[in-house]
């Protein structure tokens, strides 16, 4: 082989050598970039968390003055509207509302405790509560019979127009309903047909709690208050509850139970009713740099105000 071959040889092998180092080296820094950019947004995410969990605290000693009165009310300081805060010294910025989920027709109360069964069975007061609520936002009131077979125990399907295993396996893909309680109103769209549409609708107006949990009259919607009474009115949707409710609570409970027209028993809207609330949820607002976060916390205040403590997080959803 000549020298200049030689050369040529040499040149080339010292190109293919530059060539690879030049992919090993490219790849190790790409690799070491994104591993401090994980970092730094594990380390941002932390710090969110962290600071919902200061607003958590904060809310906590607001709740608690009101947990310890007689009366939830829209005039208390947890429910006033706050400017967004600076951590000092942190450069984070958070932004916390508080609402009252008592406020909000409780899904779970389509079942009830009945003693002689020692089980769970149908409530047909609050299942009727609920159609009329779907009815006044245009929903199909069958998801009332739905919901109620996705909760209740038993197998058997309600005969006005539920649905059990056999309607959930023929779905695509197929599933079963859980038959017990549900741990967030999202699991509405996993009724056939419900849609995001429906859901958005409804939304605002419902909540997951314990089945025995009573609606705040205070804090209540127009809607769910004329739902709740189950009269098919628009006795208080049509009223201006904010205005109303600048002095305390609207309407209270001794004239919300009120028979009207005289005569007529309300004996089961008395029984789901009252003037206090012990479930909350934050929305608190984060912004760490151009990072901003949502954390939604479920909060539940135990009677009398004694303590809050957070039952749920979730970052960017309710």
């Amino acid at each position: 082989m000549s020298r200049r071959r030689q050369r040529g040889v040499a040149l080339l092998v010292a190109i293919v050598i530059f060539a690879i180092a030049t992919t090993v080296a490219a790849a190790v820094t790409y690799n070491k970039a994104m591993s401090a950019r994980r970092a730094a947004a594990t380390f941002t995410l932390e710090a969110a968390l962290q600071a919902g969990m200061a607003a958590e605290a904060l809310a906590s000693i607001a709740l608690e003055d009101a947990g310890s009165k007689n009366q939830t009310t829209t005039i208390q300081d947890w429910a006033q509207p706050q400017p967004p805060l600076e951590i000092p010294d942190t450069g984070i910025w958070i932004q916390a509302s508080v609402e009252d989920l008592s406020g909000r027709f409780n899904l779970n109360s389509l079942v009830k405790w009945d003693n002689t069964q020692n089980a769970f069975i149908d409530d047909p007061h609050q299942i009727e509560v609920f159609r009329t609520l779907l009815q006044s936002l245009d929903i199909d009131a069958k998801y009332a019979d739905l919901l109620m077979d996705w909760i209740d125990p038993d197998f058997a399907p309600a005969q006005s127009g539920g649905g059990e295993d056999t309607l959930y396996l023929s779905q695509s893909p197929p599933y079963r309903p859980p038959n017990t309680f549900i741990m967030h109103p999202s699991e509405l769209l996993a009724l056939p047909g419900f849609g995001r549409e429906n859901y958005q609708k409804l939304a605002p107006y419902v909540a997951a709690l314990p089945n025995d949990e009573q609606l705040n009259l205070c804090t209540a919607s127009g809607l769910v208050l004329d739902a709740a009474l189950n009269q098919h009115t628009t006795q208080y949707a049509n009223q201006d509850l904010k205005v109303m409710r600048e002095k305390g609570c609207f309407p209270e409970k001794t004239d919300y139970t009120a028979p009207i027209p005289a005569g007529t028993q309300r004996d089961d809207v008395t029984a789901k009713v009252r003037e206090q609330s012990n479930w909350f949820r934050l929305r608190t607002q984060v912004r760490i740099g151009t990072a901003d976060f949502v954390l939604y916390s479920v909060l539940y205040v135990e009677p009398n105000g004694f303590k809050t403590r957070p039952v749920q997080r979730s970052f960017g959803s309710e």
